[in-house]
C-alpha cells in the first residue's frame, strides 16, 4: 500500500509513508546489532586489560631484579648487626691507649656516637634524595661526578673491605679457638682455617637467598644485643654497690698528646663503622623514605647508648692497666666478673664478629654490582642469579680476595690506613650532599638533615683525615697512594676504552663463559 501512512516514534511520532518506515526500522536493527557487536568488543577489551595486567604482574614476580623485602625492624638489625662486631671487644685497648686517660677515653667514646650519627643522618637524606644502591658510590657519583666514585669504588675492592672483612673474620676464629687452649696459644693455622669456614659460611648465606641473610642478620643482632647486656649488668651492679676507683682522677691530661688523639678517634669510629651500610641496598628497602631515616636514628642511638655503657662496666671491673695488658677485653672482664658464664662470652663474641661480617657481605658487593650497572666495572657484576635474586658475581669477587688477605696479609697495619680512605671518602659524600643542595635547591629531598650537623660531621671528619696525616704520615701516605693508582685505571678503562682489541675480545669471552656458568642475568629495568 504505497499511498498508506504509517506512525513512527512512538507517543508524538511523526507520521511517515510505509516504505519509510521499512527504512527505518532496518536502521534501527542495525543500530541494536552494531551495539551488541560495541558492548561485546568493550567486554573482550576489558578482558583483554584484566589478562594483560595479569601478565604484567606474574612477569613482575618472574622478573629478574632486586626484591624490596627489607623491613623496618630488619633495617635496624641490618645496622646495628654490622655496627656491633668486634670493635667493641677489641677497640677499647686502642681508645684507652690513645687518649690517655679513662675520662678522655669515654668522652671520645660518646663523641665517635654523636658523631657517627651526625653522619648517618647525612646518609639518610642522601638516601631518600637518591634512591638507588651503592651508598658512597653512587652519592659520589651524582654530587661529584664520576671520577670521585670510581675511586670510592676501587680502593673498596684493592683493600677496604677485604682488610675489613679479614679483620673481622680473624677475630670469629679467635674467639672460637682460643678457648680451647687457654692458657696456651692458640695454633695460627687453625685460627685461619676457622676463619675462612666462618668467611664461607657467610658468603654462602648471600648468595643464596636475600631473605635468609636478612633474617640471620636479625638473629644474630639479638644475639650480641645480649651479650652486650650481659657485660652491662653487672659493671652497673657494681658501680652501683661504690666500686668507682678507677674513675677517680678520670681526666689526666698529662698523659695527652694532640698526635695521637685522632687514632684514638679511629680506633672509636671503627668500633661504630657501619652505620652507612643501609644505603648499600636502598633498592632493597620497603618504603625507604620512611624506613631508612627511623632505622639510621633508632639503631644509632642505641649503640651509642649500649658502647657507653660497656666501656663504663668495663673500667668498673678492671684498671686501665689491666685493660690494656688485655688482648681480648670481652673476655678478660668476663673472667672477671662473670666467671660461671666465662665460657659463655667468647662464644657470643665470635656470633656478634659473624653478624658484623654478614652485614658487610650483604651491603658492600652492593656498591660493586652498582658500579657495574653504572659501567664503571665490568659488566659480569651487574649480574643476579635468575632464580635466587642475589648479586651473586659480586658476592664472590670478594671471597678469593678476603681469603687471600686473611692467610697472607697484614691485616692489622691494613686496617689503620684503611680508616683514612674510608672516613675522606664519607667527608667528600657529605661535602658533595652540600654542593648539592646548593646547586639545586629545589630537588625533592623527603628527609633533610640540619645545615648544622652536616656541616659539623663534613668539618670533623676533614680535620680528622687531615690529622692522622700529621699522627700516621706513613700508613696515610700508602693510603693516598693507593687511591690515586685509580686515576690512571679510570682513564685507561672508563673514561676512554683504550683496550686493545684482542683483551677485548678475551674479556667477553670470559664474562660469557662465567654468566652461564653461574647462571645470571642483567637486572631488568626498574623504576625507582
Amino acid at each position: 500500500m504505497r499511498g498508506e501512512k504509517q506512525k513512527v516514534g512512538g507517543r508524538g511520532g511523526h507520521v511517515l509513508a510505509s516504505g519509510e518506515g521499512c527504512t527505518v526500522a532496518v536502521l534501527l536493527g542495525n543500530n541494536r546489532q552494531l551495539s551488541q557487536k560495541q558492548s561485546f568488543a568493550d567486554t573482550k577489551m576489558v578482558q583483554m586489560e584484566k589478562e594483560g595486567d595479569d601478565k604484567k604482574e606474574k612477569k613482575g614476580e618472574d622478573a629478574v631484579h632486586l626484591r624490596r623485602e627489607i623491613g623496618l625492624l630488619p633495617a635496624v638489625c641490618f645496622i646495628i648487626g654490622t655496627v656491633v662486631g668486634s670493635g667493641i671487644f677489641i677497640a677499647p685497648k686502642g681508645v684507652l691507649m690513645n687518649s690517655g686517660s679513662v675520662g678522655l677515653s669515654l668522652l671520645v667514646w660518646a663523641l665517635c656516637g654523636v658523631l657517627s650519627l651526625f653522619g648517618a643522618l647525612c646518609y639518610a637524606e642522601l638516601g631518600t634524595t637518591f634512591t638507588k644502591s651503592g651508598g658512597h658510590y653512587t652519592y659520589l657519583l651524582e654530587t661529584l661526578g664520576p671520577l670521585p666514585a670510581f675511586l670510592r669504588l676501587w680502593v673498596e675492592f684493592i683493600f677496604i673491605r677485604p682488610a675489613v672483612a679479614s679483620y673481622v673474620s680473624l677475630a670469629f676464629g679467635r674467639y672460637v679457638v682460643e678457648p680451647f687452649f687457654a692458657p696456651c696459644v692458640a695454633p695460627t693455622v687453625l685460627i685461619k682455617l676457622v676463619s675462612v669456614l666462618g668467611l664461607t659460611f657467610v658468603v654462602a648465606i648471600n648468595c643464596w637467598s636475600v631473605t635468609m641473610a636478612s633474617r640471620t642478620q636479625v638473629t644474630l643482632t639479638f644475639v650480641k644485643t645480649f651479650a652486650l647486656v650481659l657485660i652491662i649488668i653487672p659493671g652497673i651492679i657494681a658501680l652501683a654497690k661504690g666500686k668507682t676507683e678507677n674513675f677517680q682522677n678520670g681526666f689526666e691530661v698529662d698523659s695527652l698528646t694532640l698526635d695521637k688523639l685522632p687514632l684514638a678517634f679511629y680506633n672509636g669510629l671503627y668500633a661504630y663503622g657501619g652505620w652507612f651500610y643501609l644505603n648499600f641496598v636502598t633498592e632493597e628497602v620497603i618504603n625507604p623514605n620512611r624506613n631508612i631515616p627511623l632505622a639510621i636514628i633508632c639503631s644509632m642511638v642505641a649503640v651509642t647508648f649500649l658502647y657507653v655503657l660497656v666501656n663504663v662496666a668495663y673500667y668498673t671491673m678492671m684498671t686501665p692497666a689491666e685493660l690494656l695488658l688485655s688482648d681480648a677485653v670481652a673476655v678478660t672482664f668476663a673472667n672477671r666478673a662473670l666467671q660461671g658464664l666465662a665460657s659463655v662470652i667468647p662464644i657470643l663474641v665470635a656470633l656478634s664478629c659473624l653478624g658484623a661480617l654478614n652485614g658487610g657481605f650483604f651491603g658492600s658487593p652492593r656498591m660493586l654490582f652498582v658500579g657495574a650497572r653504572e659501567g664503571h666495572w665490568p659488566p659480569i657484576f651487574s649480574m643476579i642469579h635468575i632464580r635466587r635474586h642475589t648479586p651473586l658475581p659480586a658476592v664472590l669477587l670478594l671471597y678469593p680476595l678476603v681469603v687471600l688477605m686473611l692467610i697472607t696479609g697484614e691485616i692489622y697495619q691494613l686496617i689503620n690506613f684503611a680508616s683514612f680512605s674510608r672516613w675522606f671518602f664519607i667527608a667528600l659524600a657529605t661535602l658533595g650532599m652540600l654542593i648539592h643542595r646548593y646547586r639545586f635547591p629545589l630537588h625533592p629531598r623527603p628527609f633533610k638533615v640540619p645545615l648544622v650537623i652536616a656541616v659539623t660531621f663534613t668539618v670533623v671528619c676533614f680535620f680528622i683525615v687531615g690529622l692522622s696525616l700529621y699522627s700516621d704520615p706513613w700508613n696515610t701516605g700508602r693510603s693516598c697512594a693507593l687511591t690515586l693508582t685509580g686515576v690512571p685505571v679510570y682513564y685507561v678503562t672508563v673514561y676512554r676504552f683504550r683496550l686493545p682489541h684482542r683483551w677485548r675480545h678475551i674479556f667477553d669471552y670470559c664474562s660469557k663463559q662465567l654468566q652461564i656458568l653461574l647462571e645470571v642475568a642483567q637486572q631488568e629495568v626498574q623504576t625507582y
